[in-house]
């Protein structure tokens, strides 16, 4: 009896992993109802809120990721968010520690913090990594897997670390490639 439950429970597993595994799935609409083209979002992905949050074409973001889009979560064309990356816009965090036991009798919390997250044209972020609120990325930036990423950073950073800084310029990166392939720099210098 126990060999023909192993041979069904192993037949049901395999299906399982048929029906479950990660995939990519393409969207001809983003969550506001726009055409959109080149949209990309891997099935493992969880999405809180997705009518806050609005993405542009060519927009590619991985499998396994938290995306929380209640305060508004904005990401540019062409950008390409990898696997286990969190990105929020809000966080109870502190709050929680400062009221103990008497955080859910409080309704205005101090060290509760909300807000927006943008990530403009272009940019990749890393896996691993964690987008707190009230962050704006810049066009055409790198985040370094693992990085804690907070406040502003300027167009072609590359953002690493815990807390995030920028540690160099995507351009310096990209200059040895244009230099190489100059047909490239019709594109690399159009509008984006």
């Amino acid at each position: 009896m126990s060999n023909i439950w192993d041979k069904i429970s192993y037949r049901l597993a395999k299906i399982n992993q048929f029906i479950s595994k990660p995939r990519m799935l393409s969207y001809k609409r983003n969550f506001q109802k726009v055409k959109a083209i080149g949209l990309r979002i891997g099935n493992t992905t969880f999405i809180d809120s997705p009518k806050n949050l609005f993405l542009e074409d060519l927009v590619y973001i991985g499998h396994h990721n938290f995306i929380e889009a209640s305060n508004i979560i904005k990401i540019g064309k062409g950008c390409q968010i990898t696997s286990f990356v969190s990105m929020t816009t809000h966080s109870s965090h502190q709050s929680i520690r400062l009221y103990g036991a008497h955080y859910a009798k409080i309704t205005e919390h101090v060290g509760y913090e909300k807000g927006p997250v943008e990530i403009g044209a272009f940019s990749f972020v890393g896996p691993f990594s964690v987008i707190m609120p009230n962050t704006k990325i810049g066009k055409g930036c790198v985040i370094a897997a693992h990085s804690y990423v907070k406040g502003e950073f300027p167009d072609y950073s590359i953002i690493s670390g815990n807390p995030a800084k920028i540690v160099g310029d995507t351009r310096e990166k990209d200059a040895d490639y244009l230099e190489s392939h100059p047909d490239l720099k019709q594109f690399y210098m159009s509008e984006q």
